[in-house]
């Protein structure tokens, strides 16, 4: 995974008025999740703030990067684990993350990454993604930038589950059964296929 380095600052003053008063300065409000629960036994958030400057390299990308944030000082690593936006302007209001250690694996969705030229789409079928990500669980110094799916010889009509697919050092949490990819009929394919027929 790709690292980025971020700096942000602790926040007092909680609620929306603040929250609002923050976005007109540029900074982001923001959680950082980790080991430490509170009284009821659910994690407890550390509030704090990024400017907007810092953390747009971090929401406009396909990739997932391990974020180390210094917080006033403190060090902390951390990946994305949710961002509001706003509906109609689209801009982040704000970002959660959560902590990460060497120790703990995480669970996370990994974007797929078709690899080859389908058998079936040679023979004009369509591809059709089903799923952009798959949900896996390791370490996070062992989580990949994307999965990489051999759709070589996946012909038309057919298709690929999670459950065919295996990752060194990877645990897949993602259910078995979902469909990956498959390759579609088309028209020009169910005329060719017709063509060839009658030929024969």
């Amino acid at each position: 995974m790709k690292e980025i380095n971020v700096t942000g600052q602790k926040r007092e003053n909680l609620g929306k008025k603040a929250s609002k008063e923050l976005r007109k300065q540029g900074l982001i409000p923001c959680n950082l999740y980790g080991e430490k629960k509170g009284e009821n036994g659910l994690p407890e958030a550390l509030a704090f703030t990024i400017a907007f400057s810092e953390l747009r390299k971090v929401i406009y990308t396909p990739h997932i990067y391990v974020i180390n944030i210094d917080l006033d000082g403190v060090h902390h690593t951390a990946i994305l684990k949710e961002i509001q936006f706003h509906p109609v302007t689209d801009a982040p209001l704000h970002v959660d993350f959560y902590e990460v250690n060497d120790q703990k694996p995480i669970t996370i969705g990994i974007p797929v990454k078709l690899v080859g030229l389908a058998q079936g789409v040679r023979d004009g079928g369509r591809m059709n993604l089903s799923i952009r990500k798959i949900n896996v669980t390791a370490p996070y110094q062992q989580i990949p930038e994307h999965l990489d799916v051999d759709v070589t010889s996946l012909r038309i009509g057919k298709s690929i589950k999670v459950g065919q697919l295996s990752y060194e050092g990877l645990e897949i949490a993602t259910g078995k059964e979902v469909i990956v990819c498959s390759i579609k009929m088309t028209r020009n394919a169910a005329a060719n296929a017709a063509k060839a027929a009658n030929e024969a």
